[in-house]
């Protein structure tokens, strides 16, 4: 019977939210060991991968070996997953490992970058025509997809531009995933048969756990975050990565630090990149994959070829290294390319600032020359 002041009808509402509360909370803790299992399982596969490649000896065994691997596993459709926080701190790991790269001394001949900065615009022109007549003529794209899955930009920017001007947004997603796929998957053994060269297999010379100081750990700690802080503030592109670079490089070159990453810690790093370009295709029928594959294959052999080309003209004119110019012309990610750079003993800050110069450039301007072809093409 109700008592004065507590209506029955009330105390079963309470009641009820309270169960209704108990449900979802039940419900949520169902879900996450799927989540967990799923992400568990993703770097197993990205962690397998790594180390059959690095005891085969090839390079960049951690990076490509997860990529490859989970690039395999969505093709079988396995259940993978990789939530959105696990790539920004590893991210945010190689961004302030690249920037202990950069020195006074790296900077002497700067004079000379400003040649090949210049041919990016030139390149970007010639790169994004070639690839755009590829889709259009032989995949068969409407105009508004074949040019954003043209264009050598940044992925999440091109699908995005692409959406909003009506292009098939997957399509152009895909496209571009593959581009990175194949361009890390062959560009570091494209460089080995050229020239020779080898590739490291962790993409650096290996630095033990031992030799790391606390106070190093505390420099590298606050690198990572200051830099995302000051990446987020400023809205740089790819935030995570170039906002600790940009921090660890400040601090490296004025020098009030030299800490080192170690070794095992940037083979995670690398598991968890890789892992993330293999995971692009998860939830993709393995028909599309395959098709989507097939057609970039085609695109990314056009982008390479007029990458060496233009790599080849600028060394010959300004006598600077064809590898440090192939690496900062190919149409790879930034954190990618940086990688081989640095197992390469090229200067990262080269190789970094034209991978910003080059999508910065295509998102100004892919826009309004899109407008100038809509009704041209």
């Amino acid at each position: 019977m109700a008592t004065s002041g507590q209506p029955l009808f009330q105390w079963n509402a309470k009641r009820h939210a309270f169960r209704g509360g108990r449900k979802i909370l039940d419900l949520h803790l169902r879900m996450k060991p799927t989540i967990l299992g799923k992400f568990l399982l993703t770097l197993a596969v990205g962690a397998l991968g790594g180390g059959v490649l690095w005891y085969l000896h090839m390079p960049l065994a951690w990076l490509l070996g997860a990529m490859i691997a989970c690039g395999i596993g969505a093709l079988l459709r396995l259940p993978l997953a990789l939530p959105a926080f696990a790539r920004p701190p590893m991210t945010a790991t190689i961004g302030a490992m690249l920037g202990t790269s950069f020195s006074p001394s790296v900077f002497e001949h700067v004079g000379l970058w400003i040649v090949s900065l210049c041919g990016l615009g030139v390149f970007i022109a010639v790169a994004g025509s070639v690839t755009y007549l590829y889709f259009r003529l032989i995949a068969g794209f409407d105009h508004a997809t074949a040019y954003f899955s043209a264009m050598p930009g940044g992925l999440v920017e091109m699908v995005t531009l692409g959406a909003e001007r009506g292009g098939d947004e997957k399509m152009i997603a895909l496209i571009h995933a593959a581009r990175i796929f194949l361009v890390v998957l062959c560009l570091p053994f494209l460089i080995q048969l050229v020239t020779g060269q080898a590739i490291a297999r962790s993409g650096s010379n290996f630095i033990p756990v031992s030799t790391v100081q606390f106070e190093d750990l505390l420099w590298f700690l606050a690198a990572m975050a200051l830099g995302v802080a000051l990446g987020t503030v400023l809205r740089f592109p790819a935030r995570y990565l170039l906002g600790p670079m940009a921090v660890s490089a400040s601090l490296h070159y004025f020098g009030l630090t030299d800490f080192q990453l170690p070794s095992p810690a940037l083979g995670a790093a690398q598991v968890i990149i890789g892992a993330t370009v293999g995971c692009r295709f998860v939830n993709t029928p393995s028909r599309m994959i395959l098709g989507v594959i097939g057609l970039s294959i085609g695109s990314t052999l056009l982008l390479l070829c007029t990458s060496l080309t233009f790599a080849l003209m600028i060394s010959m004119w300004t006598g600077d290294r064809l590898v440090g110019l192939v690496l900062a012309y190919s149409p790879g990610g930034v954190a990618e390319m940086s990688l081989i750079a640095l197992s390469l003993g090229i200067e990262v800050p080269f190789v970094v600032l034209h991978h910003i110069v080059r999508v910065l450039l295509v998102v100004a301007g892919s826009t309004a020359v899109f407008r100038f072809t809509k009704n041209r093409l």
